[in-house]
């Protein structure tokens, strides 16, 4: 009888550990990019396709710029703003023009604030100059890189990479060209973002070094 209870224990603490360190799973926590694409950087690079007016962004968010600030040395976020609709190209060119001023970081929060909380309309120029000259920034300095040579070619671009990566939807995220994440709520999002980094890392340090 008390070999029984024994190992009716034993069954159940292997149960309950087996669960609480279950790897990720291909298909449920994440899909496998066909073909893979090539990353920007030789760090491992993690890709957030987004849009402002997007409420699943918007509850991404958090937990995702908490995320960042304790982000792995070996590891890289980099933004792109996703275009699906002409309509959506002002914020694109608003995150890139803010960017370019190093001022990116300063408004992503009022910028999902706007859309999402009080529901601002940031459709055109005018309004979107208004909206960040408001927030301190330089008026004229905005505008010249809104409408800058170089934005068109962010802006191209952004497109190519939305059709390269297959994006149907956002949020989505990218790790190391190669492991998609999306439609998963924003713990499990992170949950499974760091256990992708992890196999990008393991992966990285088998593959041998350039002689």
């Amino acid at each position: 009888m008390k070999s029984m209870i024994k190992n009716l224990f034993v069954a159940a603490a292997l149960l309950i550990g087996g669960t609480a360190s279950a790897a990720v799973e291909l298909g449920r926590d994440y899909k496998l990019l066909n073909p893979p694409q090539p990353a920007s950087t030789k760090k491992i690079e993690v890709l957030e396709f987004f849009f402002y007016g997007c409420s699943h962004c918007f509850h991404l968010h958090p937990a995702l710029s908490t995320w960042e600030k304790t982000i792995p040395k070996d590891v890289e976020l980099i933004y792109v703003p996703t275009i699906f609709r002409d309509s959506w190209e002002p914020m694109a060119r608003t995150f890139y023009a803010l960017e370019s001023l190093g001022q990116q970081h300063q408004l992503h929060d009022a910028l999902y604030q706007a859309w999402n909380v009080t529901n601002l309309d940031l459709s055109s120029e005018a309004k979107i100059l208004d909206f960040v000259a408001q927030r301190g920034v330089d008026r004229a300095k905005f505008s010249a890189a809104y409408n800058s040579f170089s934005m068109q070619s962010k802006v191209v671009r952004a497109k190519q990479m939305i059709r390269s990566y297959g994006i149907n939807g956002t949020p989505t995220l990218v790790v190391d060209g190669k492991y998609l994440i999306t439609g998963l709520q924003p713990a499990d999002a992170i949950r499974v973002l760091n256990e992708l980094i992890a196999m990008a890392r393991n992966e990285h340090s088998a593959k041998p070094k350039a002689k």
